[in-house]
């Protein structure tokens, strides 16, 4: 086990500025979905839901989940990158993030919603994020 870099000050500020709300690929998604043309008909954080969706549509019955690959697990080079330190730890807590997020999408669907999850990664190419959500908005 390696020895963190930062003293525990510094750790603990570290930590604090990880952001879990109106992070940049939310923000790139609210503004596809602005470009998809549904910009006024959504709420953030539908804290009702089960997973608390990033973006709720309540008049369409849809909702969009914004995922960070590396905490939730994506398969791509960020999500499949291993922490070095606690690497144990860290393990497990991704695993139950993408237990947790496969139980609430199954929830929400059960209950009637359609669900669009993007990854983090997804929402650096605007066109492509732009059409991707007006795909799902639309159908």
């Amino acid at each position: 086990m390696r020895a963190d870099v930062f003293d525990i000050e510094k750790r603990s500020a570290v930590m604090r500025a990880v952001k879990s709300s109106d992070t940049a690929p939310e923000r790139a998604v609210r503004a596809a979905v602005c470009a998809a043309g549904f910009g006024r008909r959504y709420r953030l954080n539908g804290a009702h839901l089960r997973g608390k969706p990033d973006l709720v549509f309540t008049s369409l019955s849809k909702v969009v989940f914004v995922h960070g690959c590396f905490w939730h697990g994506h398969d791509c080079k960020r999500g499949a990158r291993q922490p070095k330190d606690n690497a144990a730890y860290w393990r497990a807590k991704i695993e139950r993030n993408r237990a947790r997020d496969l139980a609430s999408l199954r929830a929400l669907k059960g209950d009637g919603w359609s669900a669009l999850v993007i990854w983090e990664c997804e929402t650096r190419d605007e066109a492509a994020l732009t059409r991707r959500v007006r795909s799902f908005l639309e159908r």
